[in-house]
């Protein structure tokens, strides 16, 4: 068995909208990984720059925007990273030093816009790539832009096996973010690009997630990496949003995590982590891909083409020109 390499998916949350604090705790997080797994690849959850405003409202009523709202904004717009910039940097650096590679999700702001947003991040290239989340969930809209067909990358990549000195094992790396996962065409493009490692950066902790992240796992034949947020009250600033005003308590449990690891046959490889914050780890075996496409291959021997016809734009139709 060669062709493996040392996964790890991070549960942790935001340090309370505090860029510097949680780059630390990026760098803290991933050293964590390699040092006591060996991770070669790390996934930490949505938003994990930048924040997941739980329990926000933004002062927002249909029709009617309140001046504290917009204050709130300006706050969680000025925590939000633009890419270019210091902190792509600074996660450039912790994947050089620790020969990581990094897919990292981040609240982006472009011009006056946010996008929900995963980096990724080569250990020798620097930041290679970023994914725009398509559809903002819900209330999301309010405050995120919408992505688009130009930042849907499946990027390859050769890292070292894992268990065998010498060798390398090369796979392709995508991402895809909370409720995208449940956009069926979203899934098939990664699925015909050859994605083997299905990155799910969220921070959906219901139950109900891990049917689905084990659901994508055996449709698509891949290794599905979901990392959720895990955030107490602690982890916001001391005015955010809660669920009861009435009983703040900086224990309580804003979400919950359940990130997981899920191998293409349906195997729970690591987690799900619940009620704590901490790092999940598994040695992915990138043979498990073609035992699982030996029955199902769903954009190639168990696609019927007569019948569906599925593709992309092309060129990709951008949202902001």
């Amino acid at each position: 068995m060669t062709n493996t390499i040392k996964a790890s998916v991070v549960q942790a949350s935001t340090a309370a909208y505090s860029l510097p604090d949680t780059l630390d705790k990026l760098e803290k997080l991933t050293r964590l990984a390699k040092e006591r797994d060996g991770a070669q690849l790390v996934v930490f959850p949505e938003a994990f720059i930048g924040g997941y405003p739980k329990m926000s409202t933004f002062g927002m009523v249909v029709g009617d925007r309140k001046p504290e709202g917009r204050d709130e904004f300006v706050r969680y717009a000025k925590a939000a990273i633009e890419i270019p910039s210091p902190a792509i940097s600074r996660i450039e650096q912790v994947s050089k030093e620790m020969n990581v590679f990094l897919v990292v999700g981040v609240i982006e702001r472009d011009e006056g816009t946010l996008y929900c947003t995963a980096v990724f991040v080569d250990p020798a290239q620097g930041y290679v790539a970023k994914h725009r989340k398509l559809v903002p969930t819900a209330m999301e809209r309010t405050l995120w832009g919408q992505g688009d067909g130009s930042t849907l990358p499946v990027l390859e990549k050769t890292f070292e096996s894992s268990s065998t000195a010498g060798a390398t094992a090369q796979t392709k790396i995508s991402a895809t973010i909370c409720w995208e996962n449940y956009m069926p065409l979203l899934r098939t493009y990664y699925y015909s690009q050859g994605t083997q490692i299905y990155c799910a950066p969220t921070v959906d902790a219901r139950p109900a997630w891990q049917h689905t992240m084990t659901h994508i796992a055996l449709e698509g034949r891949c290794f599905v990496l979901s990392a959720c947020q895990f955030a107490q009250e602690k982890d916001y600033p001391p005015d955010h949003a809660v669920a009861d005003a009435n009983a703040r308590d900086p224990s309580n449990v804003m979400i919950a995590g359940g990130s997981v690891i899920i191998n293409p046959l349906g195997k729970v490889l690591a987690g799900p982590l619940l009620g704590e914050e901490g790092v999940i780890s598994a040695e992915l075996d990138l043979d498990d891909v073609l035992r699982g496409k030996f029955d199902l291959d769903v954009t190639g021997h168990y696609a019927r083409n007569d019948v569906f016809e599925f593709k992309l734009r092309d060129p990709p139709t951008s949202s902001t020109k």
